[in-house]
């Protein structure tokens, strides 16, 4: 089945009596009674599958981790509050019976970076970080620090590198470590990390599949032998997604493939028209030939489906000139996230990786003429009308 397909039909129309629902509705429920305790019994020993208290299990909330399960091709899912907690769970999940160690690329999302070094390292958990662009630099490492997790992103933030998912997996795998990826960036549409040998997929379901920035959510996918390990942290710490947040999740993601496929569509066509203004000093995008993870691209995404997220540079460009730039859009939204239908500009110095130091920032090469673009379906010439208005 095409996954156009799953994203309209999985998860959908379960059978509560005799009529069935034609989407999915919304459990506000928080407990669940049954006539016999023996019944209730069981379902909370889950010796029988069923629903006891939401912190377990939500019907809604299940529908939600059926569909994304079957778009991810996983054994499971856990639909949690936020995309950073549902990272939390998937590390958590794959360190539980591995050495407290993480081996983590070194281009991540700002809040990743201070979840291992605020939160994981000060537990005793050993924090390394390398390119996973440079797989002998991966190979060398874990064969020094024997990690218990490597963890990477699919289409790393900001500056849009690609390590190769199936050679670190294999990598990965002869360590005896967990590979978990943040693919947000890339969305089930495009990469499917699990099929590429990863055990643990993360996203945030605030950016692309639920789409339309009325949700904050997040999703952990697992492979069969991590499933039991998330699923008993979601009971015991809790951060699961509320059924009204995965209602409105499962309806965006029913139009996610369309909508996804236009903004890759009109995020290449952006990037072409950035490439030759003579403003802009730099852009980052996937689809450019002279891309430095080219040959990884080629081989891991669909041809012409390249993710909508286009990184740019304006020539000396400082913080006071890129909030001039920012300020004279009238199109593009100003904002902190990405993934929206609409397109919009995020500032990474300012927003993603504002708690990072500048020293850190410059070596990973996040200047200050650096500026960030979600791309939306908007008509494309509208968008690049107003960078170009706003260019001057």
């Amino acid at each position: 089945m095409q996954i156009n397909t799953k994203a309209v039909h999985a998860g959908d129309r379960k059978k509560p009596g005799p009529a069935v629902p034609t989407t999915t509705p919304i459990y506000g429920a928080t407990t669940y009674a049954y006539e016999k305790m023996d019944d209730l019994d069981r379902i909370f020993g889950r010796e029988v599958a069923g629903y006891s208290y939401s912190r377990y299990d939500n019907p809604t909330n299940s529908a939600l981790e059926e569909l994304i399960t079957a778009l991810e091709g996983g054994s499971g899912s856990l639909a949690c509050a936020s995309g950073m907690s549902a990272l939390h769970v998937a590390l958590l999940a794959a360190l539980a019976d591995r050495r407290k160690s993480v081996l983590a690329a070194n281009a991540l999302y700002g809040a990743t970076v201070s979840l291992l070094m605020n939160v994981l390292e000060p537990m005793g958990v050993v924090v390394r970080f390398v390119d996973v662009c440079d797989l002998d630099a991966v190979r060398t490492a874990v064969a020094a620090d024997r990690p218990g997790v490597i963890l990477m992103e699919t289409v790393s933030n900001p500056l849009l590198r690609v390590g190769s998912i199936a050679d670190i997996a294999e990598v990965a795998k002869g360590a005896g470590a967990a590979l978990v990826v943040d693919s947000t960036f890339a969305t089930p549409l495009l990469v499917r990390p699990l099929e590429l040998g990863a055990n643990l997929v993360a996203h945030s379901l605030t950016k692309y599949l639920a789409g339309h920035g009325d949700v904050l959510g997040g999703v952990v996918v697992s492979d069969e032998q991590h499933l039991e390990g998330v699923r008993s942290l979601s009971r015991i710490i809790g951060p699961v997604l509320g059924p009204f947040e995965s209602y409105m999740t499962m309806r965006g993601i029913k139009t996610f493939p369309l909508r996804m496929e236009r903004q890759c569509q009109n995020a290449c066509r952006v990037a072409s028209w950035l490439a030759g203004h003579p403003g802009v000093e730099r852009v980052y995008f996937l689809a450019d030939p002279e891309h430095p993870d080219a040959a990884t691209i080629r081989r891991q995404f669909p041809q012409g489906l390249y993710g909508a997220m286009v990184s740019f540079e304006l020539k000396g460009a400082r913080r006071d000139d890129i909030f001039r730039f920012m300020d004279r859009l009238k199109l593009i939204v100003r904002g902190t996230s990405l993934g929206d239908v609409n397109s919009m500009m995020l500032y990474p110095t300012m927003a993603s990786h504002r708690e990072i130091s500048p020293k850190q920032r410059e070596r990973m090469g996040i200047r200050e003429s650096l500026v960030w673009l979600s791309v939306g379906i908007e008509g494309v010439e509208d968008i690049i009308g107003d960078l170009e208005q706003a260019l001057g």
